[in-house]
């Protein structure tokens, strides 16, 4: 009778949460799965969606970039709503917004609607991510707890990249693309209850200074810009003047973003991180990265499709070299950047993930695919084993009291990395699958070299002296 109690622990009421319960990490992480589940689930049901909406490679581009797109802009005023208003408010905010942008994904009529939905979709996204690292932190105030849900959180996200084509190949193959973003309402119903019931609800920041809207607006013209010039160039051409005009909003946006930026009482991008080196480094290599690896995830599935025929379930297992090295690499990376710092695993995984890129030149409609195999493995481990090391570099080169501006600004180049990288390869092959390939693979090959050599000079050997 003694043990009576134990057992109706879990029925805490809302707003606490015993330390040992599950239940907040549970709520918070099928939240931040559906996220990064739908950066890659979709890849391989593009041809598929393709087909059934009658759209060319221009409107796929818009289906994956118009998510990215508005994750990435979107990432630092999230952040400071979840401040001002507290964590749980913007994550079930977040939560909702997405789980109806998906079930408007699921039933687009037609490719725009679809991509308008995914834009809905980013802005969710851009909710739940920044505040759900201060949920965990507020539900698991004991240090060993905490410490274990973060490294929860982190794995989540590799195991979501990892079985997005996998798992969208067999939802494409058994009831169609639009089960793909079904599956978000099941488990965003079950998130948001979660939530409600067990997450606590963490103290808002009141005196927080204003969001700076303006700033804001600035930077998501110039992102619309930037990556909407590089996808409608692939169909319009590079002297089209709407695709200059979207540069030149590209640029106008950025203008105004640094000029708003250093008169703000409150910046969201501090200027003063970028005063360190090794930050900016670290940022650009994000960019690099995430660019030449998400834009051969997008190009890999229609590849396999279009020349190869293969079906969307067999396209998701062949990509599985690609993405089944990543719990593998990430764990390495871990260690070594604990013994030798962020620099070493960097140089190594960028290097290999380079010439992973690089071994895509053999491919073409005869290439047998156990030629591609090696490079695929390659690109996948390269990219976890650098990714975990650069997120150490940010870190530790933020000043302390700058630490969640200096992650949801890398987080945040990480997505516009990965924008840029589908934007830019899919305008490569408009003018022909297999020659466009060949040029995307070696201009991210080649990005992927200059940020190994940018690891080399400004990443440090070891990290900063406590």
């Amino acid at each position: 009778m003694s043990r009576l109690p134990a057992l109706h622990a879990p029925t805490a009421p809302p707003g606490t949460t015993d330390r040992h319960s599950t239940l907040p990490l549970l709520a918070v992480c099928l939240g931040y799965f559906m996220v990064i589940l739908d950066v890659t689930v979709v890849t391989v049901a593009l041809p598929v969606i393709g087909t059934g909406l009658h759209a060319g490679v221009t409107g796929l581009q818009w289906v994956v970039d118009g998510y990215t797109l508005v994750f990435a802009g979107l990432l630092l005023f999230c952040g400071g709503l979840g401040d001002r208003l507290g964590g749980k408010t913007v994550f079930l905010g977040g939560l909702g917004v997405f789980t109806l942008a998906s079930a408007g994904c699921a039933l687009a009529p037609a490719v725009t609607v679809l991509v308008l939905a995914r834009l809905v979709q980013g802005l969710g996204a851009a909710l739940m991510v920044p505040s759900s690292l201060a949920l965990l932190r507020s539900a698991y105030p004991d240090r060993t707890a905490r410490a274990r849900a973060f490294g929860v959180w982190g794995t989540v996200a590799g195991l979501a990249a990892g079985a997005g084509p996998v798992l969208g190949g067999l939802l494409v193959a058994g009831p169609g693309w639009r089960s793909v973003f079904f599956l978000n309402l099941p488990v965003g119903a079950a998130a948001l209850l979660l939530t409600v019931r067990h997450v606590p609800r963490p103290a808002a920041d009141r005196s927080r200074p204003g969001l700076d809207l303006p700033a804001q607006l600035a930077a998501a013209g110039s992102l619309a810009g930037l990556a909407g010039g590089c996808i409608e160039a692939g169909a319009l051409g590079w002297t089209h003047p709407a695709v200059l005009g979207a540069f030149a909003l590209c640029a106008a946006g950025l203008v105004a973003f640094v000029w708003l930026e250093r008169r703000s009482p409150a910046p969201m991008l501090p200027p003063g991180l970028f005063r360190a080196p090794a930050f900016s480094a670290a940022a650009v290599i994000g960019v690099l990265l995430n660019a030449g690896f998400y834009g051969l995830l997008f190009l890999a599935p229609l590849y396999f499709q279009r020349l190869h025929h293969y079906s969307a379930l067999r396209t998701g297992f062949a990509l599985l070299p690609a993405v089944g090295v990543v719990a593998v690499g990430s764990a390495l990376a871990g260690r070594l950047t604990a013994r030798t710092g962020p620099r070493l695993p960097m140089v190594v995984g960028l290097v290999v993930g380079a010439a992973g890129l690089f071994g895509w030149l053999p491919a073409g409609p005869a290439t047998p695919y156990a030629v591609l195999v090696a490079p695929m493995a390659a690109a996948g481990f390269g990219t976890a084993l650098t990714m975990p090391a650069s997120t150490a570099a940010v870190m530790e080169a933020a000043p302390g009291a700058r630490s969640g501006a200096a992650a949801a600004v890398f987080n945040a180049g990480r997505q516009i990395g990965s924008a840029l990288g589908v934007a830019l390869f899919g305008t490569l092959v408009a003018g022909g699958l297999v020659p466009g390939l060949h040029a995307a693979v070696v201009l991210g090959g080649t990005g992927l070299l200059l940020a190994a050599a940018l690891a080399a000079r400004y990443i440090p050997r070891t990290g900063k002296p406590t």
